[in-house]
């Protein structure tokens, strides 16, 4: 017999994260494209630690795109703190499994 159902499969990453240079106060997007059945949720982090994004934190700049890419409506940099450079990996996971992304380093310029 032919079946038609489809069969789960655990997550992939299509779409890893590069390194980005940007300026602070502008906007930057890290994509980050999973795939699998069911479909995988995305999470980022950076140096090690979970990114908070707007679903946890209302206040938060940073949104985490439908498609599973990070999104900055600007990079905050300042004497005191730096807290958007860094090390980021996207990992997608389902009940199958999980993936880790390629490591993406985001720098700011003109420090």
């Amino acid at each position: 017999g032919s079946h038609t159902q489809l069969e789960d499969v655990a997550p992939r990453i299509v779409e890893h994260p590069t390194d980005v240079l940007v300026t602070k106060g502008e906007p930057a997007t890290l994509s980050c494209k999973a795939e699998g059945r069911p479909a995988p949720v995305v999470e980022w982090y950076k140096d090690g630690e979970r990114v908070e994004t707007d679903r946890e934190d209302p206040r938060s700049h940073r949104t985490l795109l439908p498609g599973g890419s990070l999104f900055f409506l600007r990079i905050l940099h300042g004497r005191r703190g730096k807290p958007d450079e860094g090390v980021y990996v996207c990992v997608a996971r389902n009940y199958l499994g999980e993936v880790t992304s390629r490591n993406a380093s985001l720098e700011v310029a003109g420090e």
